[in-house]
């Protein structure tokens, strides 16, 4: 349930909103904002995905190649609807679909992952969005999209190859074809304005990384992390809302 106090500030005069940040970012804090959804094509099978509200495709994420993370789409309605994917070559239906009733102020992930060789589903994830009034920090989650990686722990630490014997994962023990943290929770916050060594291992693990990379994050940013296969081993994709198109992280 969202804090008490959310619905207080929500009642103050806007320009206490404003001053507190300001902007559709103070109303989504508030739970003000429109409800969102963004759209995530982690599945190597099928080909081109679309997603679809109610039967009707989305703009921002119609015709999508792999791998390919949208921004989050404000302007979706507020009225329970059925999501699916299709195939953008013969509509074909990949999948089953998922229902969303959208709240206010709450933020919708949905991922096209491989269950398994040869087999596409959409996975719904959501965000309350419980972000203090004030916070810069940065907010991550991350998504196991790597089906032969199994669970695994990510760790973020600065500098280079930091000792992480008696450390604990930012993020731990992310089942494949899921999120962390898991679905109905905030993001992690992280201070931003930081340069991060990110670091996969299977869970239990601190040695033999599955996947080590270097990443920049910026103050305030809202950040998505999608581990996909990669040739012997995974990659990590990065993408930044509002940012350009999600990236493969520099690996080390």
């Amino acid at each position: 349930m969202k804090p008490v106090l959310k619905l207080v500030l929500a009642c103050a005069p806007m320009i206490f909103v404003a001053a507190c940040g300001g902007g559709d970012d103070a109303a989504d804090r508030l739970d003000l904002a429109d409800p969102a959804v963004r759209f995530v094509n982690a599945s190597q099978t099928p080909g081109n995905l679309t997603l679809n509200s109610a039967g009707v495709a989305r703009g921002d994420a119609t015709n999508t190649p792999y791998p390919f993370v949208s921004n989050y789409d404000f302007g979706i309605s507020t009225s329970a609807a059925d999501w699916t994917i299709t195939t953008a070559v013969g509509n074909v239906a990949v999948g089953s679909k998922v229902n969303i009733n959208p709240q206010r102020g709450t933020r919708y992930t949905l991922v096209a992952m491989d269950s398994a060789p040869g087999t596409t589903n959409l996975y719904r994830i959501d965000d309350p969005y419980n972000v203090p009034l004030g916070s810069s920090s940065a907010h991550l989650r991350v998504v196991n999209a790597s089906v032969a990686a199994g669970t695994v722990d990510v760790y973020m630490t600065t500098g280079l190859n930091a000792d992480i014997s008696t450390a604990a994962p930012k993020i731990a023990a992310i089942a494949t074809n899921t999120a962390g943290p898991a679905s109905g929770s905030d993001s992690v916050d992280i201070p931003g304005d930081t340069t991060y060594q990110v670091r996969v291992f299977a869970t239990g693990q601190r040695t033999n990384p599955l996947f080590s990379g270097q990443l920049t994050i910026e103050k305030g940013k809202d950040v998505l992390i999608v581990t996909v296969p990669a040739i012997g081993g995974i990659s990590a994709l990065v993408k930044v809302e509002g940012g350009p198109p999600a990236a493969t992280i520099p690996t080390l």
